[in-house]
């Protein structure tokens, strides 16, 4: 697995530059994977339901949709990309969701407050050291039972795949600082049960989908 090289610090100035075309580059992507994401979280309406990286809003509309009657909330780094998943979201004419600018490492939420937690394409951004310290914040504001899934930008399983990683080396930031990397044995350390993990590439791009269950 590569370093991250990309600063925390950078992150919302490098998405504020791509949140104008990260749709069209999500469409070509990473659509089957987040799709497959919400399969896998299963959202049952009345359900409450909290997606951190929301980016431009693609999955939390579909988590709307979802869950009409429950409780939505998204958190994101970057303010220049949750005004586009406010746009989304105000389309759907429901006011059962809250989206705010949030801190993955420190959410700003209660112990045991949400029975579904959705991540997308956040961790291929972190540096390592740093994955059990964020899985471990995810678990503490899932109830028990809760159910985690998430997205990442993973390790290409055919050679064609090595293109993303030998972009990533050139210049990280045409990747927005993603790079592969694989979350399973991490979720399963952190005491999530019934975990699983599936891989997908399209358009060439390799992602990862790993779900866990809080005990």
């Amino acid at each position: 697995m590569s370093d991250a090289q990309i600063e925390k610090r950078r992150v919302p100035d490098i998405y504020r530059k791509i949140a104008p075309t990260y749709d069209l580059w999500a469409w070509l992507t990473e659509s089957q994977a987040r799709e497959r994401c919400l399969e896998l979280a299963a959202i049952r309406d009345g359900e409450d339901v909290l997606e951190v990286a929301v980016g431009t809003g693609l999955a939390f509309e579909r988590i709307l949709q979802a869950n009409p009657s429950g409780r939505n909330e998204g958190v994101d780094l970057t303010e220049a990309m949750l005004i586009r998943a406010e746009r989304k979201a105000a389309k759907s004419g429901m006011n059962n969701y809250r989206l705010r600018v949030g801190d993955a490492y420190d959410l700003d939420f209660p112990d045991h407050s949400f029975d579904v937690l959705v991540n997308n394409y956040m961790f291929d951004l972190l540096p390592e050291q740093d994955f059990l310290t964020v899985l471990r914040e995810f678990k503490r504001v899932l109830r028990p039972g809760g159910r985690l899934a998430m997205v990442n930008m993973t390790k290409g399983e055919r050679w064609y795949n090595g293109i993303w990683n030998r972009i990533y080396r050139i210049n990280p930031a045409l990747l927005g600082g993603c790079r592969g990397v694989s979350l399973l044995p991490q979720i399963e350390a952190c005491g999530f049960v019934k975990c699983k993990r599936e891989y997908l590439s399209q358009f060439t791009f390799p992602s990862e989908i790993v779900y866990g269950i809080v005990v």
